[in-house]
């Protein structure tokens, strides 16, 4: 999860969405509420394998009264302790399969390590190298989303234009530079093709690093990412100093501060504009570092290497996505700061408790209500006053009640505000109030 996300009265985010996994109570199933993901809640059940992959068989159970939470395998599922009217378990597959990628991963190793040792020239070494890289991360190691191979192909091979078009570019100004009358043929193949794979396999080798996005909403609110951007920087900084002492022995510094005084100013431009923010890319972070590894030096064989496999990762995972993006395309699903309902002291009479409210947001028309993470309720007619009313059809469990503004619009669709953190009516009847706070 890349925004937080409510689970009944509690609040996740940065972890995999498993919610339950214990035992159902009429076998040995293991059980899981009918939102969770797939494949990490397989992963958990020990169905497949988080390395290598497999088959399994999902199975709709129809609705379940709680989910217990468990760790296996790696991952922490989620408690939920009401009914909810979707959840899966998993049966083991009746044949044995394998994830191809890895073979193919075996594979294209190496043929670029070959490419690496016997090839002398710049551009026989880089454009082989390249399109292995991007064809085995877009096709295979990191793909985008895709309905079949054909689509995935077309898909790829039309970022890949483009990108070898900048690929181009850079290979003339930084690579070729680096790469010209290079006889350390063994170090050139560790350091430039070894970094080449440690970053175009980002989504594995950088994994373990909690900063998914370089935005400062999700780097102030994930769990060791200041900490985790502090040591980046600093790593980074070293190896700038490193870089500008050797382009300075080659008198070549002078320039590289000019270019770079200029993408400054770029970028700060950019920054500047209104109603956009600045969002910088894998693709852009490998543009913008690329020019200070024209160095024929070990760690500009590294960082180079690293920089181009992290612009392959970059495009031919996520395409050439834009600078400079707006609110609503980083939010996500995340929340909007909008104002939430005002509920009501609700009534409660036995098995049934009723909401109400007498106020709308100014553009919306009606309330939305979530009972147990499912919405039950959609208000209309614009008017201000309005109530909901619930029957509880088993008093043995609580059950959670969250509220949101909802806005019809054209062609079906509707838009929503934040909701309420989420009030709970216990299984006593006695009802808990609603938190303050958004969802």
């Amino acid at each position: 999860m890349l925004n937080p996300r409510a689970i009944g009265p509690q609040v996740i985010n940065y972890r995999s969405l498993v919610v339950g996994g214990a035992p159902g109570p009429e076998n040995d199933a293991l059980v899981y509420r009918g939102d969770s993901f797939i494949c990490s809640a397989a992963i958990h059940a020990g169905v497949i394998n988080d390395g290598y992959g497999g088959c399994g068989v999902v199975s709709l159970i129809g609705e379940r009264d709680s989910f217990g939470a468990v760790t296996r395998h790696g991952i922490s599922s989620i408690g939920f302790d009401s009914h909810f009217p979707m959840a899966f378990t998993f049966g083991q597959a009746s044949a044995k399969c394998e994830d191809p990628r890895w073979n193919l991963l075996i594979l294209s190793t190496i043929f670029t390590a070959l490419f690496g040792i016997f090839t002398t020239s710049p551009v026989t070494f880089f454009a082989p190298i390249f399109t292995i890289l991007f064809f085995q991360t877009g096709m295979a190691s990191d793909p985008p989303s895709y309905s079949n191979y054909a689509s995935l192909a077309s898909t790829t091979l039309g970022r890949f234009l483009p990108a070898a078009l900048a690929a181009a570019l850079f290979y003339q100004f930084s690579v070729r530079k680096s790469l010209r009358n290079c006889k350390a043929q063994v170090e050139k193949t560790v350091l430039w093709v070894g970094g080449a794979w440690v970053g175009a396999l980002g989504n594995y080798t950088f994994e373990r690093i909690p900063i998914q996005r370089l935005t400062g909403n999700d780097i102030r609110q994930q769990p060791g990412a200041i900490t985790a951007l502090v040591i980046i920087v600093i790593i980074l900084f070293a190896v700038v100093l490193y870089q500008a002492w050797c382009f300075r022995r080659e008198g070549r510094l002078p320039r590289y501060l000019a270019l770079y005084a200029t993408l400054g100013l770029g970028l700060g431009i950019l920054a500047a504009m209104p109603k956009l923010t600045l969002r910088i890319h894998h693709y852009i972070i490998a543009l913008l570092l690329l020019p200070g590894t024209a160095l024929q030096t070990r760690v500009s064989l590294l960082c180079q290497g690293l920089l181009v496999g992290l612009f392959v990762n970059g495009v031919a995972r996520w395409n050439f996505d834009s600078i400079l993006q707006t609110a609503a395309a980083l939010r996500g699903d995340g929340q909007l700061g909008s104002g939430i309902p005002a509920i009501l002291e609700p009534v409660i009479n036995g098995s049934s408790i009723t909401f109400a409210w007498e106020s709308l947001l100014r553009g919306y028309q009606g309330v939305s209500v979530v009972v147990n993470d499912v919405e039950r309720y959609r208000g209309s007619g614009g008017s201000d006053q309005g109530n909901f009313t619930w029957n509880r059809s088993d008093g043995g469990q609580d059950e959670y009640f969250r509220f949101g503004f909802i806005s019809y619009q054209l062609f079906g669709s509707v838009a929503y505000s934040d909701f309420t953190r989420a009030g709970t009516w216990f299984s006593n009847g006695t009802w808990g109030g609603i938190p303050p706070g958004r969802t």
